[in-house]
């Protein structure tokens, strides 16, 4: 038998937000203007509201919007998916043409309607004219694809439309000019490889410009989101928080918790030991920057076709909780929210045809997070013996509890109080509301969120 122990002396982080991204889904989504038979709401509404809304979806706050490079409209580059492809605002006389990407401003604006208040605008590459082959993404191994000599002419496109968003009345907060830029980006999808000094002299043109601009004062930048949080992320943080100007525009050190663990037993030993790694990072960063934050702005669960199940959703619900846990996080953002894709990542898939959509249990394992951990609530600590995953909140007058069954049995847990709601996903149920006394049978293969009267 397990036991619940709450110790809310031990106080850590104050969380801020779950997010999801919109590309590329959102250029699709975002002109479902087609009546959805079980809410009777247009079908790009409904989405938005599964997402978004607090009562009726999962009631994410973040909105990751990708603002595109424009291999959609040229044609350029070699792409195994023509979704992947993306529309650019950046017109041929190098004024705007706001009327493109429509349907994804769309997912945007709808987004913010229903629940999210902080946008992300992320870029995987610069605006094709203005990088070095003219493509949205590179040619040679690990060479950068953006000239020195355009950072100012790419950051002043960037911040311009971010001021259009504004005026727009979208709550855009952070702006991150840069994606996994390790990678080598030769195709496949835009993207742009950047050393860790081509970063830290970018930002620096985006940072002193961001200045120049009274609109944009609470513009906040994000950075490095590298690929795979083994690889650079300390050099990518020397040389960006050791600036003063550039640390001034970020609030947090942004990765990506990929892990991309290989299949060899000795390299395993080495270098795949996940909790070990994200524990001396964290020590890394509270030796040389305490008080800078850390956030997961993606991750999906990689792996080949789609999966419904209970056991994808588990997956993602350990590494939340490490990301919540080992690296403090106070933000924890999921890639695509809906997939096209045959492959394990979204959260919801287009399925049976075009303009249809199916939940996943990866969907209601997320909202066992994002229902109900709402931003300003403080982690603290909480055991629940070896059998168990669990990672708890509190707020004003209630503890939020999360705990993971991955057994196949089921196990029993002892609460610390007399009485509670727990929501239970596992592979039958579905955020399934219930009352429970002190002792609670935790389902096998179960999420398991407990709200707990302080």
């Amino acid at each position: 038998m397990s036991k619940m122990l709450l110790y809310p002396q031990n106080k850590h982080q104050v969380f801020g937000s779950f997010g999801v991204s919109g590309a590329w889904w959102a250029q699709t989504v975002g002109g479902w203007y087609e009546t959805d038979e079980k809410s009777g709401m247009p079908k790009n509404e409904r989405i938005a509201q599964l997402l978004f809304d607090e009562k009726e979806g999962l009631g994410i706050k973040c909105y990751r919007y990708n603002l595109g490079g424009g291999s959609k409209q040229s044609g350029n580059g070699v792409y195994d998916n023509e979704q992947r492809r993306t529309e650019s605002f950046d017109a041929d006389d190098y004024t705007y043409d706001f009327s493109r990407d429509a349907n994804a401003v769309e997912m945007m604006k709808l987004a913010v309607k229903y629940g999210a208040d902080e946008v992300v605008v992320f870029v995987n590459s610069p605006p094709e004219r203005m990088t070095i082959n003219g493509k949205a993404h590179c040619d040679k191994l690990f060479r950068t694809n953006l000239a020195k000599e355009n950072y100012y002419r790419f950051a002043k496109y960037c911040l311009d439309c971010v001021e259009h968003f504004i005026d727009e009345g979208i709550p855009v907060k952070y702006l991150s000019p840069v994606n996994e830029p390790v990678w080598k980006w030769t195709g496949g999808q835009e993207g742009c490889h950047y050393n860790p000094a081509q970063v830290w002299r970018l930002l620096r043109v985006f940072a002193d410009e961001i200045d120049k601009r009274p609109k944009l004062k609470g513009l906040k930048l994000s950075a490095a989101e590298n690929g795979d949080i083994r690889w650079f992320n300390k050099t990518y943080c020397r040389i960006l928080l050791d600036d003063i100007k550039i640390r001034d525009k970020l609030d947090a050190i942004d990765t990506h918790s990929y892990f991309l663990t290989p299949n060899y037993t000795i390299l395993k030993k080495t270098i795949g030991d996940r909790p070990a790694y994200l524990k001396r990072y964290k020590k890394f960063m509270d030796r040389h920057y305490p008080g800078v934050e850390l956030k997961t702005s993606e991750w999906c669960d990689m792996r080949g076709g789609r999966d419904y199940s209970i056991k994808s959703a588990l997956r993602q619900t350990r590494v939340i909780m490490e990301d919540l846990k080992l690296l403090n996080v106070t933000s924890w953002q999921y890639w695509i929210a809906l997939s096209i894709y045959d492959y394990c990542d979204g959260l919801i898939y287009e399925f049976d045809g075009p303009r249809s959509y199916r939940l996943t249990k990866r969907y209601y394992a997320f909202g066992n997070f994002s229902k109900f951990i709402r931003p300003g609530s403080r982690r603290i600590e909480v055991s629940t013996g070896t059998d168990l995953g669990s990672v708890a909140f509190e707020n004003d007058d209630k503890y939020i509890v999360v705990v993971m069954n991955r057994e196949k049995t089921d196990k029993e847990l002892t609460l610390p109080c007399e009485r509670a709601t727990a929501y239970i996903t596992d592979a039958d149920r579905n955020l399934e509301q219930t009352q429970t006394g002190a002792e609670f049978i935790m389902p096998r293969k179960s999420v398991v969120t407990f709200i707990i009267d302080k």
